[in-house]
């Protein structure tokens, strides 16, 4: 079994874990904390490739169970202290120095239900061959109902049905021990046969664990390769990702600054069609001012003429002329168009400063900037090509490292070794059918020892009570009965031959079984056991733990047999169960290839530099200077306003002509009335057709001349802040844009070495709970109780339990038959009772004799 322990753990995974130390010597290097961030993306490594082990190590004992379970409770009734742990330790540490008498004590105290009962059972067995043997001497002189008489009792017919009664229970417990006892070495038979499947399973699943530890570590190797292609991914797209993030940290202060220049653009070719639409209105209005004035005083002229006419001399008429002849002074024009300045200079130099295109030195701006990845790309170019490089080197070390331990001829020799134990294993079934077979042979004649009292009380019960006739006196009863009678002294007297040997082996195997229940299977089940083998320095006084001296030849390992086991039965790897990161960290040697120093200095060279960078031309700058000097801000807006806000005549010309053929109306008929309404005709014919259009002409240019005045008002302070704008941002690429580098390249290489964190936190879960799953040395641990303890042992406790209580029901058995044989079998002599003629009383004649003869016989 050492061998098997030896080759199943150390082989698998610690094949030259000496030679690794040496060379992670100098590779014991920490990654900065900086390098373990986790990146946004988050690997998909797969799945290991995972095994199905066969063993299930668990037993459902079946109806057996009920007597398992009553042993188990008998066994704590007699034993009902705790696992003495502190004193068997204590024991074998002194064993070493000679034990203690005070230890002693405390064992017998621990043992005191076992010495009790063993005790008892040893008087049995002494007495019982004494008691026989005398008892038999006793009969033979016709003492102890050796003597064929029976005396005649009133109440014998109840002591014989009481006899009888308590013989056939005795009898039924008896067969219900015997059947307990049966089965239980039946169960033995069984389960020995079930045994060969554990085994058989054990072994396969050693041979799978073997077989599958290669190519998941392979996987683990392989793996990097994931870690390595996103990484040269985000390399190849350094670009955009780096890049990009430095463009959308400046973004923010560039894209307004050139946005706003941009804007000056679009006020640039505002204020030069305000300035053509000046210009043209101008045009208009001085041009439609004479003409109206020319219309206006037509007018006037002759509307003054038709007031002289002599029908404006009669009476109630003349009021309305003299009325209407004192409004001609309105007809005359209110604004004056011709004495506003001129704006063709400002309009010149606009036209100078837009031949240039402003829009255009901008979008140069927004190109240079947006092309910072093809910038960053281009000036991290050879840093991309020595980390493929790096990385290609590191991957190569990984699949090497793993390739450097002779660990598939080990495992092909393990499974050689399975196989070959296997065959010498299975050469044994034979032989253990065999053993098996004499011992429950032995075990059966045991039961047949038991089974023959029972078939001599069943048949002496049987043939008593079949043969038995109340008529008959004791010496005339029937054949029948007096074999019956006969049978049950042979049951007595099989009793006293067999009950002691019986009781022999029942204190045998109880001392034995039980002992291996409490302080074996018990702390086994609920692992105590383990707590006791993994005491400190309990196998060797220099070794504080043995299994890692055992197998690392280093004691002060921190791993115990327990810890092994629990890691094991939870299916945990290998790795983790036997803590191999003390002999063989394989994460430390990850960590110092996939953070090689080199690496990490060539991810720190990285710099990106934008001196180089322009968001505007000089000629831009100059454009925008010229603009605000272009002479905008010097035309007199509010000689503009007020004349045009004067309006183009001084009354309302359609007010007017409403109001005079009102007047025209009030006036009698002819050719006067005629004349007015002519003249309000022509008046509103000048309205429409001169006036209106010099109205519009107005509202343009009072729109024109107010965004003027608006961007004449702001064009110096636009135009200074888009200038300090500029060269702020310019100055901050310059000078300041490092920090956002030196940022965002701190960021991009944390995610890059991010990967790898994911790649080496993987490899690492998975060598502690999913390569080499060690579920078959718990299984093994699992498979040896329930083979040991609920196999053997507690079939054994439960035929020593059943035998047991036949050895006990046989005391009265014993009696019982005894008592009832006196009643079957055919007596020598009997009380006779007879009737004297001189007596008034029946006389009684005790003796085992004939009654006297009488005369008159």
């Amino acid at each position: 079994m050492d061998m098997w322990w030896k080759v199943g753990l150390v082989l698998v995974m610690c094949s030259g874990l000496t030679s690794s130390e040496a060379r992670e010597g100098h590779r014991d290097l920490s990654p900065r904390s900086m390098m373990l961030r986790v990146p946004v993306e988050t690997l998909d490594f797969g799945f290991v490739p995972s095994v199905v082990y066969e063993t299930h190590a668990y037993y459902e004992p079946g109806p057996i169970g009920v007597l398992f379970h009553t042993v188990h409770a008998f066994l704590y009734v007699v034993q009902p202290n705790p696992f003495p742990k502190d004193l068997i330790v204590k024991m074998v540490q002194q064993n070493m120095g000679g034990i203690k008498g005070n230890d002693y004590k405390k064992a017998i105290y621990y043992e005191l239900g076992f010495i009790v009962l063993t005790a008892l059972g040893v008087i049995f067995v002494l007495f019982v061959p004494i008691v026989g043997l005398c008892f038999c001497v006793c009969r033979c002189c016709e003492n102890c109902g050796g003597e064929m008489h029976q005396r005649q009792k009133k109440n014998g017919d109840c002591l014989r049905g009481f006899y009888m009664a308590t013989l056939i229970t005795t009898s039924v417990f008896l067969a219900v021990g015997v059947m307990v006892a049966y089965a239980a070495n039946q169960n033995i038979t069984n389960q020995i046969k079930s045994t060969r499947r554990f085994v058989s399973t054990n072994i396969r699943d050693l041979k799978s664990f073997a077989n599958y530890t290669p190519a998941q570590i392979d996987y683990l190797s392989a793996q990097y390769t994931t870690a390595k292609n996103k990484v040269l991914s985000d390399l190849d797209n350094i670009g955009t990702l780096l890049g990009g993030q430095i463009h959308n940290q400046l973004e923010r202060e560039v894209v307004p600054a050139l946005d706003n220049a941009l804007r000056m653009t679009t006020a640039m070719r505002e204020s030069k069609e305000a300035l053509e639409s000046v210009t043209t209105s101008l045009e208009i209005l001085q041009e439609g001012t004479g003409r109206l004035q020319d219309s206006l005083q037509s007018e006037r002229a002759s509307l003054s003429n038709t007031l002289n006419d002599p029908a404006c001399s009669n009476g109630d008429v003349t009021h309305t002329c003299n009325s209407i002849r004192g409004t001609l002074s309105q007809l005359a024009l209110s604004a004056n168009f011709h004495g506003l300045p001129e704006v063709e200079a400002p309009l010149a130099n606009l036209d100078a400063v837009l031949k240039t295109d402003l829009s255009n030195i901008v979008q140069k701006g927004y190109s240079s900037f947006n092309d910072t990845p093809r910038l960053v790309r281009e000036q991290t170019k050879e840093i991309v090509s020595e980390v493929k490089g790096l990385l290609d080197k590191s991957g190569g070390e990984i699949i090497g490292f793993t390739k450097m331990f002779p660990l598939e001829p080990a495992l092909e020799n393990f499974t050689k070794f399975l196989t070959e134990s296997q065959k010498n294993i299975e050469a044994y079934y034979p032989q253990i059918d065999q053993l098996d077979f004499y011992r429950w042979i032995g075990c059966v004649v045991i039961c047949c020892m038991v089974v023959l009292v029972l078939a001599f009380n069943f048949l002496g019960l049987l043939c008593g009570s079949c043969g038995y006739d109340k008529n008959a006196t004791p010496t005339t009863r029937g054949c029948l009965s007096n074999t019956g009678g006969n049978l049950l002294m042979a049951s007595v007297g099989f009793s006293f031959i067999f009950s002691w040997v019986l009781m022999g082996v029942v204190v045998t195997s109880f001392v034995v079984g039980g002992n291996i229940e409490k302080l074996v299977c018990e702390p086994l089940a609920n692992r105590q056991i383990f707590k006791i083998i993994d005491t400190p320095y309990m196998v060797h006084p220099a070794k504080k733990n043995f299994l890692p001296g055992m197998l690392f030849q280093d004691p002060n390992i921190d791993l115990t047999v327990g810890s092994m086991y629990r890691d094991c039965y939870e299916n945990n790897g290998l790795y983790s169960a036997l803590q191999l990161e003390t002999k063989f960290n394989f994460n430390k040697f990850l960590n110092a290839t996939v953070y090689n120093p080199e690496l990490t200095k060539i991810f720190n060279s990285v710099n990106v530099d934008l001196k180089g960078m322009f968001l505007l031309e000089q000629e831009g700058k100059n454009h925008l200077v010229d603009f605000a000097n272009t002479g905008i801000g010097d035309i007199d807006y509010q000689a503009y306003l007020t004349e045009v806000n004067k309006g183009v005549t001084v009354v309302d010309l359609l007010s007017y002509a409403n109001e005079l053929e009102a007047q025209a109306d009030q006036l009698p008929r002819g050719a006067l009335e005629n004349a007015l309404k002519g003249h309000a005709s022509s008046i509103r014919q000048i309205h429409k057709e001169q006036v209106v259009p010099m109205e519009q002409a107005m509202g343009t240019l009072s729109q024109s001349i107010k965004l003027l005045q608006k961007t004449s008002r702001e064009l110096p302070i636009k135009v200074t802040n888009v200038l300090n704008a500029i060269e702020a941002v310019e100055y901050l690429i310059a000078n300041n844009a490092s920090h956002v580098v030196k940022q965002e390249t701190d960021k991009f290489i944390k995610n890059i070495m991010g990967y790898f964190s994911q790649y080496t936190e993987w490899v690492k879960h998975s060598l502690e709970m999913e390569v080499a799953q060690c579920k078959p040395i718990s299984n093994i641990i699992d498979s040896l109780e329930i083979v040991a303890c609920s196999f053997i042992v507690d079939s054994v406790n439960t035929f020593w339990f059943g035998l047991g209580g036949c050895c006990l029901l046989l005391i009265p058995s014993i009696i019982m038959s005894v008592k009832l044989a006196k009643f079957y079998r055919r007596m020598d002599t009997e009380d006779v009772f007879d009737d004297y003629p001189s007596y008034d009383t029946m006389r009684w004649y005790p003796r085992a004799s004939a009654p006297p003869r009488q005369p008159d016989w």
